[in-house]
């Protein structure tokens, strides 16, 4: 394992990946879209509430690490932020999927895994989805996911990502799980879509306020 991560800089990083696959017009994304993006109520797992404050100082982190980048560009005075992990881990297309829903969701069953891959890769069946998965356990680098005990009562084992360190022992008791409860996946994934417009549309209204300040200061 390059570094161990903790929980900001994984939903940080995972944030960032799933952005840049399901929003590449908006992508890299400015600190306050990285945060929103972080704090999703759907496709998370946990749901949290950062502040920019946390996410900044995970992005520093994460620079430090060699795992995220910032720029800013001629026509904007927002700084605005990428990652490398695809890179950096020597990861496909596939696998960066796989381990991205793990980074956000904690752990799941391939047949989850697969479901909520659809928006950053299709998979073409379960098959290809075990294939990737037992890709990432046997890296020439280091193991990146590991396969968990099946908790009680349950046909299928968890895979969980091994970016924050080993897995507590535990960790297959303490994970929710999901129950009919839960909204049905389509309407989770109508959410998601529609928190990615909403976050696309506060990100362009912003850029249209930085050019409208621009543009003032010219007649000032």
């Amino acid at each position: 394992m390059k570094f161990i991560l903790n929980e900001v800089e994984i939903r940080v990083l995972g944030a960032m990946i799933e952005k840049q696959i399901t929003l590449p017009d908006y992508y890299p994304l400015s600190l306050n879209a990285l945060s929103n993006a972080c704090n999703q109520k759907s496709s998370r797992n946990p749901v949290v509430a950062y502040d920019e404050q946390t996410v900044m100082r995970a992005l520093d982190s994460l620079r430090d690490k060699g795992l995220a980048w910032v720029f800013k560009g001629a026509d904007s005075r927002v700084l605005k932020y990428g990652h490398v992990f695809a890179k950096s881990y020597e990861l496909n297309e596939l696998e960066v999927a796989v381990m991205c829903v793990l980074m956000l969701r904690g752990a799941q069953t391939p047949g989850e895994i697969r479901s909520r891959c659809n928006p950053l890769w299709n998979f073409d069946n379960l098959e290809e989805v075990e294939a990737t998965i037992q890709g990432l356990m046997e890296k020439d680098t280091g193991a990146l996911i590991v396969k968990l005990p099946k908790q009680a009562g349950t046909k299928e084992s968890r895979f969980m990502h091994l970016l924050g360190g080993d897995v507590p022992v535990d960790y297959q008791e303490a994970a929710p799980r999901e129950t009919a409860t839960h909204k049905p996946r389509i309407e989770e994934e109508r959410l998601a879509k529609l928190e990615d417009e909403v976050a696309a549309l506060r990100h362009a209204l912003a850029q249209l306020q930085e050019q409208f300040s621009d543009f003032k200061k010219q007649f000032e």
